[in-house]
């Protein structure tokens, strides 16, 4: 079991974005899954919405925060406070 768990944590998870329908024909946009891959994202929306139809599948690449700062960004703050002076 331990082998097996080390292999599933060394894939990567991916977050997708999904439109469907349902089969009641209602449209749901922006539903979100992370799997490992495209495949395993549709069959958790399968899952959830039977017999729906999928529209749209993309892949969402997460947007990093910048936790830090860096010379540019210090002198740029300055620069702001000296203009609001001015």
């Amino acid at each position: 079991m331990g082998v097996l768990y080390d292999r599933e944590c060394q894939q990567s998870m991916n977050k997708y974005g999904f439109r469907i329908r349902t089969r009641a024909g209602s449209l749901v946009e922006n539903l979100q899954v992370q799997a490992r891959d495209r495949a395993e994202a549709e069959q958790k929306i399968n899952q959830i919405y039977h017999q729906c139809e999928i529209l749209e599948c993309q892949e969402v690449t997460p947007t990093l925060k910048k936790e830090s700062l860096d010379l540019e960004d210090v002198v740029s703050l300055i620069n702001k406070q000296e203009e609001k002076k001015s």
